[in-house]
C-alpha cells in the first residue's frame, strides 16, 4: 500500500469511528423517544431486533461460513457467551440510567472508561503501569470520592458502566481477530435471546407490552432499536481497523462529552457544585493518561524508525 492510500485509509477510519462516537453520544435521545416503554422491555427489544439484523446483514454479505467456523471453536464460543452477559449488564443499567433521568452519570460512566481499561490491564494482564498512568487513576479514584461524599450517593451507574465495558473490551481483546464484528454482535444477542424472550414475558404479566400500542412511529423506532445498536459497533470496527490508536483513543472521548451535553444542558439534569469538581478531577485524569499516551506512541514510533536504520 502507498503512502497516499495508507493516509486516505487512515482518514477513512478515523471518519468511521468519528461516526461511530457520533452516534454513541446522541443515543441517550434515541431512546427517551421511546419513553413510556420501560428499560427492560427496550432492552429485550434491542437484543432480539439487533439478532435480526445482524442475521440480515450475514445472509446480505453471504458470511454465515464465518459464524459456523467460530461455533465449532469452544474457547471462542465461552468468550462470546462472556462477551454476551457484560454487554447485557452496560444495555440494560445504560437504559435504566438514561430513562430515569440519569443521563449525566451514564457519561461519567464513559468518561471513566479509559481508565478502567489501564487498571484492568494490571489487574488481569500484569502489565506495568507508567507514572502518569498511576496518577490518571489516583486523581479518578479521587474523583468518585468527591461525588460519593459531596452528592451523597454512589454513582453506581457510571461505575457498572465503566466497569462493565472495561471489561467487556478486556474480553474482546481474548476473542481478538478471529471473531469479526457482525458475528461477534450475532452471537452475543443470541446467546441473550432467551433472557430477553423472559424479560418481555415478565413486563407482558406485569405492567403490559408497549410495542404496538403506541402508534406507527413509536412501533417503528422500537424496531429500529437493533440497528441503532449494530450500526455504530460496526463503524467502530471498521475505523479501529484503519485509524492509528491514537487517534480511535482520543475519538472515544466524543460519545461522553455528547452525553454529557444532552444530560445538561437538553434534559437539564442537576449539576451541583460536587459533581462539577468530580467530573473536573476526570476530566485531568484522562488529560494527563491522553499526553502520557501520545508521548508512549511518539517514543515507541521513533524507536521502530531508529531500529530501521
Amino acid at each position: 500500500m502507498t503512502p497516499d492510500e495508507n493516509a486516505r485509509e487512515e482518514r477513512l477510519g478515523g471518519a468511521y469511528a468519528f461516526g461511530a462516537n457520533f452516534l454513541w453520544g446522541f443515543m441517550p435521545l434515541y431512546f427517551l423517544t421511546l419513553a413510556p416503554t420501560g428499560p427492560w422491555e427496550v432492552v429485550s427489544w434491542r437484543i432480539l431486533f439487533s439478532l435480526a439484523f445482524c442475521a440480515i446483514l450475514l445472509t446480505v454479505t453471504r458470511t454465515w461460513g464465518k459464524l459456523v467456523a467460530i461455533l465449532r471453536d469452544r474457547r471462542l464460543v465461552f468468550w462470546t457467551i462472556i462477551a454476551g452477559l457484560l454487554i447485557y449488564v452496560n444495555w440494560q443499567v445504560f437504559l435504566i440510567g438514561t430513562l430515569t433521568g440519569h443521563v449525566i452519570e451514564g457519561s461519567l460512566g464513559y468518561f471513566i472508561n479509559p481508565i478502567v481499561t489501564v487498571l484492568l490491564g494490571v489487574l488481569v494482564l500484569k502489565e506495568r503501569l507508567r507514572i502518569a498512568q498511576w496518577v490518571a487513576i489516583g486523581i479518578a479514584t479521587l474523583a468518585v470520592i468527591v461525588i460519593v461524599v459531596g452528592y451523597g450517593a454512589v454513582p453506581w451507574i457510571a461505575l457498572t458502566l465503566a466497569a462493565s465495558f472495561g471489561t467487556y473490551g478486556l474480553v474482546k481483546k481474548q476473542i481478538g481477530p478471529r471473531v469479526d464484528a457482525v458475528s461477534g454482535l450475532t452471537l452475543e444477542s443470541l446467546w441473550l435471546a432467551p433472557v430477553a424472550g423472559i424479560q418481555l414475558a415478565v413486563v407482558g404479566a406485569t405492567t403490559g407490552l408497549t410495542i404496538g400500542t403506541l402508534g406507527a412511529g413509536h412501533t417503528v423506532l422500537l424496531l429500529l432499536a437493533g440497528a441503532i445498536t449494530a450500526i455504530p459497533l460496526l463503524l467502530f470496527a471498521a475505523g479501529a481497523r484503519r485509524a492509528p490508536l491514537s487517534a480511535i483513543g482520543l475519538l472515544q472521548f466524543l460519545a461522553p462529552i455528547l452525553q454529557f451535553i444532552t444530560g445538561a444542558w437538553i434534559l437539564q439534569e442537576p449539576m451541583p457544585l460536587e459533581r462539577w469538581v468530580g467530573f473536573a478531577l476526570v476530566w485531568v485524569a484522562l488529560i494527563v493518561l491522553t499526553v502520557d499516551s501520545l508521548r508512549a506512541a511518539r517514543r515507541s514510533r521513533a524507536t521502530v524508525i531508529g531500529s530501521m536504520f
